[in-house]
């Protein structure tokens, strides 16, 4: 076996995603916390589908795979636009600053 192939199983149920339009992340010295919720018009509340809990390094690798792929795609189909709002995060090319 190729050893930078990593062999993954997926069952149909997690297969299927689920809808997230929301992301909260807190974080303590050990773990980062990364909630993903739907906030949708007309609910009341907002529900947390899928709530992710990683250590520090992983939360880092995943800022990297995050952040190399959104430059694969932004090469393919353009920049992603964000809307002006004092809560979104800054752009990629601002965080590498």
């Amino acid at each position: 076996m190729d050893p930078k192939k990593i062999d993954i199983e997926i069952k149909p149920e997690v297969a299927q995603g689920r809808y997230a339009n929301l992301a909260i992340i807190t974080h303590s010295s050990s773990e980062f916390i990364l909630d993903f919720a739907q906030n949708m018009p007309g609910m009341p509340k907002m529900q947390v589908a899928s709530r992710i809990i990683m250590t520090p390094e992983h939360a880092k690798r995943l800022l990297g795979a995050l952040t190399e792929n959104i430059r694969k795609y932004e090469g393919q189909f353009g920049e992603i636009r964000l809307p002006m709002n004092p809560m979104m995060i800054p752009s990629i090319k601002d965080a590498e600053a």
